[in-house]
């Protein structure tokens, strides 16, 4: 069963019957994010087409979202990359949020008292 999505961002059914949204929290500040494209299947219908959905996600790189009763309850998708190359994070640093200067002060000066109260690691080799 297909979902149509509504200017409301809310889906709809067939018969245009509201649904809950398939994803309420933001991915605005993550690195990693689910793969595009995106598509949704309802659980008995993914059970049925189940190598083809892991296919899918293993060669489109796709997504697919399980939905049962019109709610989004899972995910089949490729295997998120354990890092990302340098050039990438470059990129992405200046978008990323960063502390203001009196923040980074405080956070320095936490640092420093807290080192003060830690005597150093003991060398067993010596």
């Amino acid at each position: 069963m297909r979902h149509r999505r509504h200017a409301s961002g809310m889906e709809r059914g067939p018969a245009g019957d509201p649904k809950r949204p398939l994803a309420t929290h933001s991915t605005e500040n993550q690195i990693f994010r689910m793969s595009q494209p995106r598509r949704t299947l309802s659980v008995t219908e993914a059970a049925r087409r189940f190598a083809d959905v892991v296919n899918r996600a293993f060669y489109r790189h796709e997504t697919t979202v399980l939905v049962k009763n019109g709610v989004a309850v899972a995910h089949v998708s490729p295997m998120a990359p354990t890092g990302i190359p340098a050039s990438e994070l470059a990129q992405r640093w200046p978008l990323m949020p960063h502390l203001s200067v009196s923040d980074a002060e405080a956070f320095g000066n936490d640092v420093a008292a807290a080192r003060k109260g830690v005597s150093p690691p003991i060398d067993p080799w010596r």
